[in-house]
This record gives structure tokens, C-alpha cells and sequence, in this order.
């Protein structure tokens, strides 16, 4: 029971053919209503932290809050840095006792990226702390991650091969289709599962990562438009493809947009409803109600991590 790296976790994945739930969190409903779910699915649990939650809740309340989790609980879990853009930031998650960090250098070309992921490696592992990778341009919108359509680009199956060995890193965020935020494919989403194929084929055992994978079910869906609103027409990932990705090689798959949407549907459905509540806990008691039937959803659903702890 404690804090722990991902390492144990990926190996199991990857030979199960499923993938581990990265979930954001940003408050202590979001982690309680995360971890309630991980505990009643007995299911393997990474909660990431990204900079803008750091800067909202403060690093320190969000690590005492997972340490918490982790003694009400009895789970291992891994706390991760989401999106770190910088070594600083990535060294100042090792040495408050994250377990796992991200640097994304996806912005950089690739010897910039190359080099920077090199330095929080080292750096990393010489702390027993795991390290994330970036390897290509994913579209989209999630805190200070901001890349138009135009400028997103797919990873290189053979880029990939060079990039893992020359820096070191333990698992690598691909690029195939998917795409940070909500609602943001206006036809039919298509994820390049040939890339997929090709990148797991030249790394084998090697933990692939997807971002931007929201796939907002239906029944989440008519809630929000129901309590919050028309919301727009496109589409998010099919949750068939993200089985499908979690049974080729990726071993880990983000989600942080559903459990908005989710939360947030819940806490203006207690306003319409019950416009005479004041009471913080009259309307974040539903909301975290509303994260731990959304986490649970993906875990037996579309991550195939129940029971895999």
C-alpha cells in the first residue's frame, strides 16, 4: 500500500491487453469520487496532476490529499505529472514525491525534445521516479496545451524506435487521432491504429500512452443537455477504438475531459432542481457521485482494468 511507479502496472497491461486510467484531478471530490470507484473495481490507478492544477489547489494539498486516498483505501497508486513543459517543473513533482512525471517536449523539434526528455530522465531515475515521454503534435485544448489542427502531427513509427532509446524514457505519448478537449471531431473520428500497429511492432512491451482520448458516453452526454445546456454536435473517441488501443500496446490512457463534463452536469442539475441549496456539500456530493459512476464506467468499459489490481 503506498505511493508507487507505473512500472509494475504497464508490465501487467501491456501483457493483459488492457490499459491503466489516468485520471485528473483538481479538488478532493474529484479524488474521492476516482479512487471510490478504483476501490469498488479492485482496479490499478494512476491520478495525474497537471500545471494548471498544481497553480488552482496548491502541489501540497494535492499530494496530501492523494496520500490520504491511499491510506483510506488500502491502493497503490501512482501520482503523475501531466504535461510538465519544463525540467523545473518536472524536478520540483520528483523531489515533492511524485512517482511519475511528463515532460512534454512535443512542441520542440526533435533533438530539442530529445535532449530536454534526456535531462529529466537522468534526473528522474536517479530519484526511483518514472519518466513520460512526447513524440509528436496532439490538436486540441486541455489547460496550456494549445496546438491548432494544422500544427498537430502524427508520431513516426521510426522516430519513436530512436527517440525511446536515445532518451530513456519509460513510456511514450503517441500521436494517432486523438485530440485534448471535448466535442472536437466534426465527422467520423478515425485513429490510425496502423501507426499503432507499427509503433507497438518496432517497441514491443513498451508502454504506449493516449492523450485526448474523451469519449463522453451518451447517458452523460443527455445530462448535459438536459442541466447545462445544448452542447456542441462533434464527437469525441468511440470507446470501442480506446478497447481496441488499450489491447495493441497502449498501456495507459488519459482522462480528465468526461469527468468535467460528468461533474459538472451533476452540479447544475442540483441548481435547477434545488435552487434554495447553499451548501457546498448539497451540490460537490452529487458531483463527486456523478466522477466515481463516470470513472467506473471507463473502468469496466473501455480501460478493461477491473480487477487487475
Amino acid at each position: 500500500m503506498g505511493l508507487v511507479t507505473s512500472t509494475e502496472m504497464f508490465k501487467k497491461a501491456y501483457e493483459g491487453g488492457y490499459a491503466v486510467g489516468a485520471f485528473n484531478v483538481n479538488n478532493m471530490e474529484i479524488i474521492q469520487g476516482i479512487v471510490g470507484a478504483a476501490e469498488a473495481e479492485q482496479a490499478p490507478l494512476i491520478l495525474q496532476v497537471s500545471a494548471g492544477a498544481r497553480k488552482y489547489a496548491n502541489p501540497v494539498y494535492l499530494r496530501k490529499l492523494v496520500e490520504a486516498a491511499v491510506e483510506t483505501t488500502g491502493l497503490d497508486i501512482c501520482l503523475h505529472l501531466d504535461h510538465g513543459d519544463d525540467f523545473d517543473i518536472c524536478k520540483s513533482c520528483v523531489d515533492s514525491g511524485f512517482t511519475s512525471v511528463m515532460i512534454d517536449g512535443s512542441k520542440h523539434p526533435f533533438d530539442e525534445n530529445l535532449a530536454l526528455t534526456k535531462k529529466v530522465v537522468e534526473y528522474a531515475h536517479d530519484h526511483g521516479v518514472v519518466v513520460e515521454a512526447e513524440l509528436g503534435k496532439l490538436a486540441g485544448i486541455e489547460d496550456a496545451v494549445n496546438v491548432a489542427d494544422r500544427d498537430s502531427t502524427f508520431t513516426d513509427p521510426d522516430e519513436a524506435v530512436e527517440f525511446v532509446e536515445r532518451s530513456g524514457c519509460d513510456s511514450l505519448a503517441v500521436t494517432i487521432g486523438t485530440s485534448h478537449g471535448a466535442f472536437k471531431f466534426k465527422g467520423e473520428p478515425q485513429l490510425d491504429f496502423e501507426r499503432l500497429y507499427k509503433i507497438s511492432e518496432l517497441l514491443p512491451g513498451f508502454p504506449l500512452v493516449l492523450h485526448g482520448a474523451s469519449s463522453v458516453p451518451k447517458e452523460f452526454v443527455d445530462l448535459c443537455n438536459q442541466y447545462g445546456g445544448q452542447i456542441p454536435g462533434a464527437k469525441g473517441v468511440p470507446e470501442d477504438m480506446l478497447r481496441k488501443a488499450a489491447k495493441s500496446g497502449v498501456c495507459k490512457i488519459n482522462i480528465d475531459t468526461d469527468l468535467r463534463l460528468a461533474m459538472t452536469a451533476s452540479i447544475r442539475q442540483v441548481f435547477i432542481e434545488n435552487p434554495e441549496y447553499f451548501d457546498p456539500r448539497q451540490y460537490l456530493g452529487p458531483g463527486r457521485n456523478a466522477i466515481k459512476a463516470m470513472v467506473a464506467h471507463k473502468i469496466k468499459n473501455v480501460l478493461g482494468c477491473s480487477h487487475k489490481r
